[in-house]
């Protein structure tokens, strides 16, 4: 029975116009506010008036006021002046959407401000705007909409170019964002491994990527036995989707790997029930490589990118994989499995030998891959591990630019005897402590020389509420980090 839903998936409803002026039927107008300075007399009201309602101007602060049969003023603080970034921008943007409610047509000179670059601007307003007016339609009748229907900004002569350029990208930046979130939004019955793969190759088509897709017995042949020891309980096949993206003349090639353990129930060291109500997310690594892939051509990527998605189910079937089995990787290395819920390194191990196979410059590989990370982190941060500090340092760059924030471990070989085995070369496991850092020590025997970054997303995976640009459930976390590293990448 095919499960897919009708609704298209990553598409965005609302449209966004450059203006010189706002337009009289807008429904609602966001005025930046400073904590101090002028308040533009276009809000109605001064400063005194602003601060017995409770408005100081600080970042993300809003106030709704109503002005009669005009459109719906709202005051958007940005806190001081001459401070102002373009992640306070972002955020105020996002702040305003949320304010606006169910008024459809917004307008605001946010982008317009002195102090950053335009396209730059334009570009962090529209992802802010954007991304909090996401929704996920759902499994329903009716399915659930985004109210906002039109994003206007309103920008002077001398920064409309700039406004256009950067408004242009960050609707491809968003619209990738929308698409990882619906694939980890989209229940597991409806997202299993071969519908991912169906909707890699329709991403490929659309946006000129080349496309291969693997089978199990195309796995098997390849000695992917991570792939296919994590599958083992599955009655879902497995998939392996590997994309390229080729500019005439590259600057660089970089490698992407994207765990898409599509529901992951631990397998035989189960897991407790609430702790699979989000496990339907658990390939959130391999939808944000896969929306990231489909911006590059879009976006004129200068280098060239691959990307492998390594999708499978990890259940707890009759032909699971059980511990003390020992698994053989791509490279031909072993691991002794102490526990089937460690899974997600097991196919990450396979689609980063593939990587290293094709001779790329740098390889990131991103997963939902530990619980250790999120104790140590929380859930606003990601963790990033590499072999190679400048590599690392580019990854910590896009993180910056994006606001999608990630946070250095180290890489400590002195742990690597914890991942001993009697039987295998490895376990997959570490022991109780730096769990972390012992998951990105096995990894880390599958990439050689080669500099990589691994992205452990964990935390900042889903949200249980809408927070600034977060909307509620699957965040898209990497996405957009990932397009800005590809996009700015050279060897």
């Amino acid at each position: 029975m095919n499960l897919w839903p009708t609704r298209q998936t990553g598409v965005m409803t609302a449209t966004v116009l450059i203006s010189r002026a706002t337009p009289k039927t807008i429904d609602a107008v966001g005025v930046p506010v400073a904590t101090t300075g002028t308040v533009p007399r276009s809000l109605g009201l001064n400063r005194a008036a602003l601060a017995a309602a409770g408005f100081e101007g600080k970042a993300g602060q809003t106030l709704v006021v109503p002005n009669g049969n005009g459109a719906t003023q709202i005051a958007v603080g940005i806190g001081e002046p001459g401070a102002l970034t373009v992640q306070a921008l972002r955020n105020a943007a996002a702040a305003l959407v949320r304010a606006a409610g169910k008024r459809a047509t917004v307008a605001t000179n946010l982008a317009d401000l002195e102090g950053t670059e335009a396209a730059k601007a334009a570009q962090a307003v529209v992802e802010g705007a954007l991304l909090a007016a996401y929704r996920y339609g759902g499994i329903k009748k009716e399915p659930n909409k985004s109210t906002l229907q039109q994003l206007v900004l309103v920008v002077g002569d001398k920064r409309a170019a700039g406004a256009r350029t950067g408004s242009e990208r960050g609707q491809v930046t968003a619209g990738a964002a929308y698409l990882a979130r619906d694939l980890a939004n989209t229940p597991p019955a409806y997202m299993t491994a071969r519908h991912i793969a169906e909707k890699a190759v329709a991403v490929a088509h659309s946006n000129g990527l080349g496309v291969e897709v693997f089978n199990r017995d195309q796995l098997a042949a390849m000695g992917c036995g991570g792939m296919l020891g994590v599958n083992a309980g599955s009655t879902e096949p497995p998939r392996m989707v590997r994309l390229t993206y080729t500019p005439r003349k590259p600057v660089g090639h970089l490698a992407l790997v994207g765990k898409g353990v599509m529901f992951d129930s631990g397998g035989l060291s189960l897991k407790p029930s609430d702790g699979m109500l989000t496990m339907k997310m658990d390939m959130s690594g391999a939808a944000a490589v896969l929306a990231t892939m489909g911006t590059l051509k879009a976006l004129k990527c200068k280098a060239k990118v691959t990307a492998y998605l390594m999708c499978t189910d990890n259940m707890s079937g009759g032909a699971a994989f059980k511990l003390g089995d020992v698994l053989t990787f791509r490279n031909g290395k072993t691991a002794e499995i102490h526990n089937t819920d460690a899974e997600g390194r097991l196919v990450l191990a396979d689609g980063l030998s593939l990587a290293v196979e094709d001779s790329p410059d740098a390889i990131v590989d991103i997963a939902t891959l530990t619980g250790a990370c999120m104790v140590a982190l929380g859930t606003k941060l990601a963790g990033v591990i590499g072999n190679d500090q400048p590599f690392v340092d580019k990854v910590r760059a896009a993180s910056a630019a994006t606001d999608e924030n990630i946070w250095q471990l180290p890489l400590e070989k002195g742990y690597r005897k914890l991942l001993d085995s009697n039987v295998a070369d490895m376990r997959n496991i570490g022991g109780p402590h730096g769990g972390a850092i012992t998951a990105a020590l096995f990894l880390s025997e599958f990439v050689g020389e080669v500099p990589w970054a691994h992205l452990d997303i964990a935390g900042p995976m889903a949200v249980d509420g809408d927070d600034g640009w977060l909307s509620k459930g699957a965040t898209g976390f990497g996405t957009r980090l990932l397009i800005e590293l590809a996009t700015t990448f050279t060897k």
